[in-house]
């Protein structure tokens, strides 16, 4: 009999992404094998985002989509499987299958390592099975992992949230912060390098306050430090850190641990006080700059980006206008930019001074133009310089060309070597430069060759846009 197929689709961020590895990994023990498309899959798991806009549309019509295969299937005499994990299905539980009953399984955040005895279950009683608890009962990184690519890994330290900003709904889906030991979360850094890992990013909501529930007070840059120094590592990212945390302890980390890269994502939301207040942010603008200064201080040639919401309720011409002179003082390699909409169950959707539509339509292009204008001069900077770079993947446009990544997390496409595929890191000139990315010539050399392919870690997590 052969195995049975899954499908994983993952909404979101970053941690969805660690989560979906996770769930991969645990269908793999459980004898399941990866499917390219919901045609061919057994089972088809939605790992969902309840943060970004019209997160209950997407998923709702996904699964109108999945629903007519499903259908054809039992027309066939097959089935499939459709299984609802992530923010969302914590968020609404009970409520999606009311409003799609030909959902299997439903499975929140903090039992995610329930979710083959969930699978068994609906299979065994052919009826919509719902799992919610309100604790985290296994840290994700403790179950089995399938990875998308076999050179990088993400790494949760901790998972939860104890911030309070009213725009965001992760506290309540995710819990209260809870920290990994520093010696479990080395080992397992340990454990990836021996397979073949050399590039870790580390996770959590806020990643500058870990530590603080095991140890008093956030040990984030005794982490960096020990992260950074295992041997077979070369490059460590981070995210997400948040301004009120960051120390200058974790930015000297950063500046001395050679395999730490020299990019720094660091939410700004707002550059009007005003509006970071109500957005319950707990630092202002004047610190956020002040932040900046000192990484160029420490590290002259760090990339910089950012997240900025646009449209936040009570948000003035001024307020605008404080957001772009940052912007403009900063200068961002590159930032993700939002035109805020309400999320049901945030104390910002239920402010009443909502920015009307045409408003936030309004400014938000001339924000987008001003970061489109910094991330091309980011990438003007880079023109000319022999750099090292990651090699990830072949290009999607180019059959004769690999994209790669700078230390800066600079997206930079070059021509293709033969001993230089994903995991290569090489060294290669900068010859043109656009608003997404850069153009290099071809590498000079290689300074570590990809790791051979190996069937264990083929692609099998495509990430959509949540």
């Amino acid at each position: 009999m052969p195995a049975r197929t899954y499908l994983i689709r993952t909404f979101g961020c970053q941690m969805n992404v660690h989560d979906s590895e996770r769930a991969a990994g645990l269908l793999e023990a459980a004898g399941y094998r990866p499917a390219s498309d919901p045609d061919n899959a057994d089972l088809v798991l939605l790992n969902t985002c309840a943060v970004r806009e019209n997160a209950d549309n997407r998923l709702y019509g996904t699964l109108g989509h999945l629903k007519a295969t499903k259908d054809a299937r039992q027309a066939e005499g097959r089935d499939l499987m459709i299984a609802v994990g992530g923010c969302l299905a914590q968020k609404d539980g009970a409520t999606i299958v009311e409003r799609a009953p030909w959902v299997d399984v439903v499975v929140g955040t903090h039992n995610l390592g329930s979710l083959g005895g969930l699978l068994a279950e609906a299979d065994s009683a052919a009826l919509p099975v719902v799992e919610l608890v309100e604790q985290l009962e296994v840290f994700p990184s403790a179950l089995p992992a399938k990875r998308d690519v076999r050179h990088h890994a993400w790494v949760a330290i901790a998972v939860g949230c104890n911030n309070s900003c009213t725009f965001c709904i992760v506290p309540s889906l995710r819990g209260p912060e809870r920290s990994r030991p520093f010696d479990e979360v080395v080992r397992e850094v340990r454990e990836l390098v021996a397979d073949g890992v050399i590039e870790v990013t580390l996770l959590g909501q806020n990643v500058n306050s870990w530590g603080r529930d095991l140890y008093g007070r956030s040990r984030f840059a005794d982490l960096l430090r020990a992260v950074g120094e295992v041997g077979g590592i070369e490059r460590v990212r981070f995210t997400s850190p948040h301004p009120r945390d960051f120390t200058e302890d974790v930015l000297v980390a950063m500046a001395e641990t050679p395999t730490v890269c020299e990019h720094l994502h660091l939410p700004l939301q707002s550059g009007s006080d005003r509006v970071l207040r109500r957005m319950r942010r707990s630092y202002r603008a004047a610190r956020y700059l002040s932040l900046v200064e000192r990484t160029r201080q420490l590290m002259p040639d760090a990339a910089l980006t950012t997240d900025i919401i646009v449209g936040f309720p009570g948000e003035t011409d001024e307020d605008f206008a404080d957001t772009l002179r940052v912007v403009e003082a900063v200068g961002f390699d590159q930032a993700f930019t939002f035109q805020y909409s309400p999320r049901p169950g945030t104390p910002a959707s239920d402010m009443a001074d909502q920015v009307p539509p045409e408003v936030v339509a309004d400014r938000y292009p001339r924000l987008e133009e001003l970061v489109r204008r910094q991330s091309l001069a980011a990438h003007q900077r880079l023109v000319g310089r022999s750099l090292e770079l990651l090699v990830e993947e072949p290009s999607k446009r180019d059959a004769g060309r690999v994209s790669a990544r700078t230390r800066g997390n600079h997206l930079v496409h070059l021509p293709a070597r033969d001993d230089a595929g994903p995991g290569a890191i090489v060294i290669a000139t900068v010859l043109e430069a656009a608003t997404n990315y850069a153009v290099a010539g071809p590498p000079s050399s290689v300074s570590r060759p990809a790791d051979p392919p190996d069937d264990l870690h083929r692609p099998s997590l495509p990430v959509l846009a949540g």
